[in-house]
């Protein structure tokens, strides 16, 4: 059932409502009173909202009142929006002094007086909306909540790669796994094939396919038994064409994880595919473990299969599904049935997630409580962590009699039905986090998330709660995010400091998808028409679009194409979308081939986030786009035919970040000078830029990325005083080793990032001017680093260290001991260094040993890390 989240909406309207910018434009255009109209029926109903969410299930009236209230909201909101608009459009008028621009101006529909006309007309229709719901909901009876109190304290955030001691029950399931693995299986499937094992593992959705999966997959007893190992997650589509591509870009991690990066392979046809999928498995005695598998098409498994056959023999595949019937389909050997975990192992898991260690004792109470709650949790260890996560450190004893009496317990459950324990979890946060959780759904499973991806779209649709004094907007998001991980709804979850990276569980990503019924769509093959109420669409097939019926209503805001190297292929789709989508917050057309962009994008004034990332073929942008000033979000990145930036692009006042590939060779410094709330900026493959900027000045930039700009030559850091994150990344002319005079400049930076630096013998010396701030540093293919300096060790706030095939390296600084905020160190192909630093026998492991996570030499943690920073350059 579509959830409702007008509490949330509604409570940010009514901040707008109460702020002074609004209540000083709308005295400026004469609609103070008007406004105020909306204000206060709309606070009567927020009174009631909390009681009424909580009803809504029970009563469908209440949950249609819930809806009007939510879609006017949103209009209202619309309505609010057009004097951000106004404001920001009079400030670059003010600040250009072009009398064309004023004059401009005066007749376009941001007219002080047309702007007054129309913007009272829409007032009038809200508040006369507002008035009728506002009296239509006194026949519910609701009660007045004081606040949405459904908060859980925060455990501390762990590195979350499968570690088999953290996993409970599971140990006499792997152990039967491997030793399938290792039979030699010759009876084949029947079909005369006598060189591939297919073992399936079945059970329902959270039971901990995955985690055996991965359990296995990471036993080093695998590594010796298999030359490749490759893991794919299948989920819904199993187009034979993605299989292969995925397939390809896991075998390619495997075998040179240090040099992989996701082939950009979709515009080659199947026969190239299969060629490149032939040569990379041919003669390799190979493990694929093939992930949440539903396909149930016995044509197309025959047809992956046979291309995968060209391995050595004694290659297995471990297929992963809820499905008895596509194990038996694609099975070789009988299914491994995974049953649940005892009631025992149940509630050591719920213990370990509802309490702090020994704490439980304290309370024997909840603890009989906590019994008869994973007695209802069915042995499935997703829900026993989710429901225990909800409860840590609530020691109320009405709390957990609610989630034990809770008659969502008592609902029949169908076989595709959403878990009532993550349900019930899911319903016990606040509104605002049910409504960020919502927007998961419109990416596919298994995608990864970087901290930077979600944010943007989250800030972009308004969803976060308006910043307390000097707070970023990325903070307030981070909070979410390590709210959602302490109730077990994320996984995966790498913190690199100022960067992090997390998965959303398949069973998890069903909850989000069913609870955005109706507001959020997927575009697929199966889509025909998209409902009218539908306001954010994402699109994961590119084939469908053709004969999609797109509304005619305006109500859309987001359209995502989140699959790489996907986008958006009709000119005449996106000039439709221009024309009639223009309350559009977000549009990503990453991966499109459209050749220009129509001068009317100009029209999209709520544009916030504007994605045209590797669109290989746009050579100019019209200078229109510059009239966005509502845009926080740009990307050019990728778009290797641009050889201009538009004219005019100071004038994007808003823009917080933006994300460059250009062949210009100068850079307009005026216009980079005017972008006042610029933090993050990226150039990459920019390959005729000299020089970055010479006399502007960048004085809130926090976030520098430069990749791959070969002709660059020098690094500006004197005009970034606030920057915290440099990346610097195949630059081959760039001198690094710059001086400066004494005394060394102070610098604010937290995350430093370097790779493929050629000529560096040693690390900067400026670097040194971070030692009280400095807490990630990575250190990538430094061929001809000799030593790092002794002043490493004076780096107080250092919590992780990466270095990384820099094979000249011999020595580490002597006072190693001196970095004791260090908490990761990764140390791998440095043959000398690595030998130095062997636990227990290394000469340099008195020196390191006090480190709480340490990694000398290991492939896995290697092949992990460099997968994540892949995906964080591509979604930073």
């Amino acid at each position: 059932m579509a959830e409702i989240y007008v509490s949330n909406i509604s409570a940010s309207l009514l901040g707008k409502l109460a702020s002074h910018v609004y209540e000083e434009a709308s005295r400026a255009y004469v609609v103070y009173e008007d406004l105020q109209g909306i204000k206060d029926p709309l606070s009567i109903v927020n009174g009631v909202l909390l009681g009424a969410e909580e009803k809504k299930e029970q009563r469908q009236g209440l949950r249609e009142w819930l809806r009007q209230i939510q879609n006017v909201c949103y209009d209202a909101e619309d309505v609010l929006d057009e004097f951000e608009c106004l404001k920001l459009r009079k400030q670059v008028v003010k600040a250009s002094g072009s009398t064309s621009m004023k004059v401009g101006h005066f007749f376009s529909s941001l007219n002080p007086l047309v702007f007054r006309l129309r913007v009272t007309r829409r007032i009038k229709d809200v508040r006369e909306r507002l008035d009728k719901i506002a009296a239509d909901g006194n026949k519910f009876g609701l009660e007045r909540i004081g606040g949405d109190h459904r908060l859980v304290p925060r455990r501390e955030m762990t590195h979350s790669h499968v570690d088999a001691s953290g996993v409970i029950g599971r140990g006499n399931d792997r152990e039967e796994i491997i030793k399938l693995l290792m039979q030699s299986h010759p009876h084949g499937d029947g079909d005369g094939d006598k060189s591939l094992c297919v073992i399936p593992i079945v059970g329902i959705g959270g039971l901990g396919k995955t985690t055996l999966a991965k359990l296995v997959f990471n036993d080093k007893r695998m590594d010796e038994l298999f030359q490749l190992k490759m893991w794919v997650c299948v989920s819904d589509d199993f187009d034979i064409r993605q299989m292969i591509i995925k397939i390809i870009n896991s075998a390619a991690y495997a075998s040179a994880p240090a040099i992989a990066t996701q082939e950009n392979i979709s515009s080659l046809d199947i026969e190239q595919l299969q060629s490149r999928l032939r040569y990379k498995l041919s003669g390799q005695k190979f493990l694929l473990v093939l992930d949440d598998t539903w396909n149930d098409d016995r044509a197309k498994w025959t047809e992956l299969k046979d291309l995968i056959k060209v391995g050595a023999a004694g290659s297995k595949i471990i297929v992963t599904t809820r499905s008895n019937s596509i194990a038996s389909m694609i099975g070789t050997v009988p299914s491994y049935i995974l049953e649940g975990l005892s009631i025992e192992n149940c509630l050591s898991l719920f213990v370990k997630w509802a309490f702090k260690e020994g704490e439980e004792k304290k309370y024997p109470n909840l603890v009989e409580i906590g019994k008869e709650i994973v007695k209802k949790c069915q042995g499935v260890p997703l829900a026993v962590r989710t429901l225990g996560s909800s409860l840590f450190l609530n020691f109320d004893l009405e709390r957990w009699e609610f989630v034990r009496d809770n008659e969502i317990w008592n609902l029949q459950q169908k076989k595709n039905d959403i878990s009532p324990a993550l349900k019930l979890s899911y319903d016990q946060m606040p509104s605002y986090l049910r409504h960020c959780f919502a927007f998961f759904s419109l990416y596919p499973k298994d995608f990864g998330f970087t901290g930077a991806l979600i944010a943007n779209l989250w800030a972009a649709l308004g969803l976060l709660r308006s910043p307390v004094g000097s707070q970023k907007m990325e903070n307030i998001a981070r909070q979410y995010v390590d709210e959602l991980h302490s109730r077990s709804f994320l996984e995966d979850f790498v913190d690199l400091g100022h960067f992090y990276y997390f998965k959303v569980h398949d069973l998890v990503h069903d909850l989000a998808l069913y609870v955005s019924k109706g507001e959020l769509l997927v575009v697929n093959y199966r889509t025909r028409n998209i409902p009218e109420q539908v306001r954010h669409l994402s699109v994961v097939e590119n084939d469908p679009l053709s004969h999609v019926v797109f509304p005619k209503s305006r109500r859309m805001r987001t359209i995502l194409f989140p699959i790489y190297g996907m986008g958006a292929e009709s000119k005449n789709l996106l000039d439709t979308w221009i024309k009639r989508y223009k309350y559009l917050r977000v549009l990503d057309l990453s991966d499109s081939s459209v050749e220009t962009l129509p001068n009317s994008i100009a029209k999209l004034q709520h544009l916030r986030a504007l994605h045209l990332t590797n669109n290989c073929k746009i050579k100019r942008l019209p200078h229109s786009i510059c009239k966005l000033q509502n845009l926080q979000y740009l990307s050019l990145r990728g778009c290797i035919e641009l050889e201009t930036l538009p004219k005019g692009l100071g004038m994007l006042i808003s823009l917080r970040k933006l994300y460059i590939t250009t062949k210009q060779s100068i850079l307009s410094e005026d216009d980079f000078a005017s972008l006042s709330n610029l933090q993050t900026l990226s150039f990459e493959y920019c390959d005729n830029l000299k020089f970055l900027f010479r006399g502007a000045q960048l004085p809130y930039l926090e976030v520098l990325l430069i990749q791959s700009c070969g002709s660059l030559e020098s690094l500006p850091l004197h005009i970034l005083p606030k920057l915290e994150v440099l990346f610097v990344i195949r630059c081959e002319m760039l001198n690094l080793s710059f001086n400066y005079e004494s005394p060394m400049p102070r610098f604010r930076m937290k995350f430093l990032h370097l790779e493929h630096c050629s000529r560096q013998q040693t690390l900067p010396q400026w670097i040194q001017g971070a030692a009280d701030t400095l807490q990630t540093l990575l250190i990538l293919h430094f061929p001809s680093l000799e030593f790092l300096p002794e002043w490493l060790a004076t780096m107080t706030r250092l919590k992780i260290l990466h270095i990384f095939n820099c094979p000249q390296l011999l020595y580490l600084p002597s006072d190693m001991l001196g970095l004791t905020a260090l908490e990761r160190l990764i140390i791998d192909a440095c043959p000398e260094l690595c030998r130095k630093c062997h636990p227990q026998f290394g000469e340099y492991w008195s020196l390191i040993a006090h480190i709480k996570h340490i990694s000398i030499g290991e492939t896995k943690a290697r092949q992990r890390l460099f997968r994540i920073q892949s995906q964080l350059r591509l979604r930073l």
